[in-house]
């Protein structure tokens, strides 16, 4: 089935629809989530719920356009508004671990998840507003343009929440590594 087709069964009210977008789009609402809120349950909750609410909002969305974008700036605004109310920041290392290269050795495993350990322990000391801007430019690979219709704010908004989150990292982040 198409994402089309998906979408426009779900608009029939047919489950058979959302169960084909939340087996197409799942994992990567999920790992958007996880990277502003920096829980694992939150996130699953954030994405789950923002499935709920494309389910019942279906009705408002363009099948002319893509359901992905559409769909994540719902997950995206979400988390945004779950992080804003934490006030405990958590840190998992083993996040992510299915990036690593595959034909790296031991060493190289272990440093490349030592570097994204780092990267993500630095993300999360940014506001939920910037890490939403780094999420959406650098892992969901979106325009700074698009980034601004999905969050709902002038583009100038993103690219300035870009341009403080990249000082940000630069002075939270060593350059070198070697000893």
């Amino acid at each position: 089935m198409t994402e089309q087709e998906a979408v426009a069964r779900l608009k029939a009210r047919d489950i058979s629809g959302l169960e084909e977008l939340v087996r197409r789009c799942y994992t990567q609402a999920a790992q958007a989530a996880f990277l502003v809120v920096d829980d694992r349950s939150l996130a699953e909750d954030v994405a789950q719920s923002a499935f709920l609410n494309a389910y019942e909002h279906i009705g408002s969305f363009d099948s002319s356009r893509p359901f992905g974008p559409w769909f994540l700036r719902s997950v995206i605004n979400s988390a945004i508004k779950t992080a804003s109310g934490k006030r405990e920041i958590w840190f998992d290392a083993q996040t992510n671990t299915e990036m690593a290269d595959p034909g790296a050795g031991a060493v190289e495993m272990l440093e490349a998840a030592e570097t994204r350990g780092e990267v993500l322990a630095a993300l999360h000391k940014l506001s939920p507003a910037q890490r939403a801007a780094v999420i959406m430019k650098y892992y969901l690979n979106v325009s700074d343009v698009e980034a601004a219709r999905l969050l709902e704010v002038p583009p100038g908004t993103v690219r300035r929440r870009l341009h403080d989150a990249r000082k940000r990292l630069r002075k939270l982040l060593p350059l070198d590594h070697s000893e």
